[in-house]
């Protein structure tokens, strides 16, 4: 390979890998402001695509009117610049309180961050090419490698990314990492594009200035009551103190929301209300059964299952988290205790289930594992249904949480319609802290068994702290709504809690 070919697969290698690093890298740095979502990668997907393809075509106008190494440093050098530009934007960006729906909201934050360096780096290829075409009868072959050579780099930009770089650098570091490859690049492959005096002075001058500013532009901003940050494969965890009712309480926040309020000194304490209807069901299912066993989708802070584990001592108490750090920081700073009685799995909940080898073992299940801003589509299919029935006894309960709007919602009828298929449509019912004649966006308990229940005794055994959806009444009131049942090969659950995207996070922040 000649030495000019080896220089253009070098540096349309190194434009491709860090290109996926940045793309990848998008979700995450997205995550604490918008969530992940589908309508959070597809933005990211589609604006990177958008300037990877304005960046070819303002490329190659540019390599043929400046057919110069100069040019290729000049756009590295630059690129670098761009990826710099990425975590500060993000910090200033993000948190604009524009007045626009939530995905409208979500693309233009992405294309204000992500276009340029995008758009920059898609200007490198084109480029290379033309500096590397000395003879027409070999253009094919020199062609054929650069652009082989920047697609392995891809490949194993995403795979170090995903696999690799994230849990051990963090995202913010990872970015300051490709800007420095990018302009330290940039006097090897770009010739003289800045005289060598020039450039000796303003690397180190850069690198001095990264230095002084990296804890305010490399560093995600915290709140004083923030004690605990952390990126892991899954998640961004914080941890932070609220006051709450006069307690002070560890608020445990993935991503950008707030999933669990955890009392380290009363286990017995449970912020949220929807764990307080999950506390009404087990007393008035385990009135006959004290000693029962318990699988939790869904550790977050460990706040329901060290209720349980407190108030049950008898309890066989189970926990899925996808999440092994998510469990190693409940054990750390969540007052779980090494000698607890939880026992935990640090797997996808689906492929738990599926590879369990016992039957109709449990007397409950609960599901919490779907938040405002991402439903894993996979725990509300009909096959996934199917799995949690085999698994519970024959009077057993499943009590999932869900999140919508009563009045209007689509998720809610079509996981509820879903379930029917697999427990019968006699064996469902909503169960939730308020009335719901006058309900609106809220978390709604669904819960469902194999056998039949008089579902209504549980507004009197809750003496009113219980309000009942019965089966029939829940028939009637979802008769005229739109549903689909949720399968593997369909499950548009992003499609269906679209509007509570734009009304919860959307408008609602409009006048916050």
């Amino acid at each position: 390979m000649r030495k000019e070919v080896l220089k253009a697969v070098i540096v349309v290698f190194i434009a491709s890998f860090c290109t996926m690093v940045i793309e990848l890298v998008a979700g995450r740095i997205m995550a604490p402001y918008v969530g992940v979502s589908l309508y959070t990668w597809t933005s990211i997907i589609g604006v990177v695509l958008a300037g990877i393809s304005i960046g070819a075509y303002v490329g190659g106008i540019l390599a043929d009117r400046f057919p110069t190494p100069r040019t290729l440093g000049w756009l590295l050098f630059i690129s670098g610049l761009a990826a710099l530009s990425i975590s500060p934007l993000t910090e200033a960006v993000a948190r604009w309180p524009l007045q626009t729906s939530l995905m409208l909201r979500i693309l233009t934050v992405t294309t204000v961050i992500f276009f340029l360096p995008s758009c920059l780096l898609g200007m490198i290829s084109p480029v290379v090419v033309r500096l590397s075409l000395d003879r027409l009868e070999r253009s094919g072959n020199v062609v054929g490698k650069i652009y082989a050579f920047s697609t392995l780099g891809s490949i194993l930009g995403t795979f170090a990314t995903g696999f690799f770089l994230i849990s051990w650098m963090g995202t913010r570091n990872i970015l300051l990492l490709m800007a420095v490859i990018l302009i330290t690049s940039s006097p090897f492959f770009g010739g003289a594009f800045l005289r060598k005096r020039v450039f000796l002075v303003l690397f180190p001058a850069l690198l001095l200035f990264l230095w002084a500013i990296h804890g305010q532009a490399f560093k995600k901003q915290q709140d004083e009551n923030s004690y605990f940050y952390e990126e892991t494969d899954y998640f961004t965890i914080e941890l932070k103190k609220v006051e709450k009712n006069g307690r002070t309480l560890e608020a445990v926040v993935l991503d950008n929301l707030i999933h669990s309020y955890v009392d380290l000194e009363d286990p017995f304490y449970l912020e949220y209300s929807y764990e307080r209807v999950y506390a009404e069901l087990v007393a008035w299912k385990a009135a006959a059964n004290p000693e029962f066993r318990a699988l939790v989708i869904g550790g977050g802070g460990y706040t329901f299952p060290r209720y349980l584990e407190a108030k049950y001592p008898g309890a066989r108490i189970e926990v899925i988290e996808i999440d092994p750090r998510l469990t190693e920081v409940a054990y750390e700073y969540l007052a779980l205790s090494q000698e607890t009685r939880i026992h935990s799995f640090n797997q996808d909940a689906r492929w738990f289930l599926m590879n369990f080898p016992e039957r109709k073992v449990y007397d409950f299940i609960f599901g919490d594992a779907f938040n405002d801003l991402t439903i894993p589509y996979h725990l509300t299919t009909r096959e996934f249904s199917q799995l949690i029935h085999s698994l519970l006894k024959p009077d057993g309960l499943l009590i999932a949480n869900t999140i919508d709007h009563f009045e209007r919602g689509l998720f809610l009828p079509s996981y509820v319609r879903t379930l029917q298929e697999v427990f019968g449509r006699g064996k469902i019912c909503l169960v939730a802290d308020s009335d719901f004649s006058q309900m609106g966006i809220n978390t709604i308990i669904v819960a469902g068994s194999p056998a039949d229940h008089r579902w209504q005794n549980i507004e009197e055994v809750s003496e009113g702290r219980c309000f009942v959806l019965p089966p029939k009444d829940l028939n009637q009131r979802f008769a005229s709504r739109p549903t689909v049942v949720l399968t593997d090969d369909h499950a548009p659950v992003d499609n269906l809690v679209a509007p509570i995207f734009e009304e919860r996070f959307g408008r609602k922040r409009e006048t916050e």
